[in-house]
C-alpha cells in the first residue's frame, strides 16, 4: 500500500473558520483547511507553512499541531494509506487570497456547511474544536463512501 504524508491547516480566530474550496483535484468543489503533501526531506510544519502560503498567501501564526489522522483510500486509482498531520491556527500574516487551487472564506465556528465538506470532517471537528488532540483512522470505499472511523483522544501526539 502506498504511504502518502499530508498536513492540513485550519485557522480559527474570533468565533470563525477559514475554509478553502478546492477547485481541482481532489475535493474539487469541497471545503477543507488548507495543506497537502510532504516534499523529501520537509518535516509537517514546514509543508503546512509552505502549502498555506501557496494555497492561500498567508504565514500561520500561534499553530499547533492537534491531531494524526490514517486515511484508507483510494488516490489516483490505488489504495493508498494517506497519513495526515492536523493543525489548528489562531493568528496569520497577510490576507487570504484566492490562488489557482483553492477560493478562501470564513464561516461562524457554529455553522460550519458540513454538506459541502468532505465526509470524516463531522467525526473530528468536534475534538479540534473542543482543545483536545487525538489520532483517528478512516476508511473509504472505492467510490469514497465512508466504510469505517475511529477518533481517540490522547494526551500527545509524539
Amino acid at each position: 500500500m502506498k504511504i502518502i504524508n499530508t498536513t492540513l491547516l485550519v485557522i480559527r480566530k474570533n468565533g470563525k473558520i477559514l475554509l478553502a474550496k478546492k477547485k481541482r483535484g481532489f475535493g474539487a468543489g469541497k471545503f477543507n483547511g488548507v495543506g497537502g503533501k510532504l516534499e523529501e526531506n520537509e518535516t509537517p510544519d514546514q509543508a503546512m507553512i509552505r502549502e498555506t502560503k501557496e494555497e492561500i498567501n498567508i504565514v500561520p501564526l500561534n499553530f499547533c499541531r492537534v491531531g494524526y489522522i490514517e486515511y484508507n483510500e483510494i488516490m489516483k486509482g490505488e489504495r493508498s494509506l494517506v497519513c495526515m498531520h492536523l493543525y489548528l491556527a489562531s493568528d496569520y500574516i497577510g490576507e487570504p487570497q484566492e490562488s489557482e487551487e483553492v477560493v478562501p472564506a470564513w464561516f461562524d465556528e457554529n455553522n460550519l456547511p458540513w454538506s459541502q465538506m468532505l465526509g470524516d470532517d463531522i467525526h473530528w471537528y468536534k475534538y479540534m474544536l473542543a482543545g483536545k488532540k487525538f489520532k483517528a483512522k478512516f476508511v473509504f470505499d472505492d467510490d469514497f463512501n465512508l466504510v469505517s472511523h475511529e477518533v481517540n483522544v490522547v494526551e500527545n501526539l509524539d
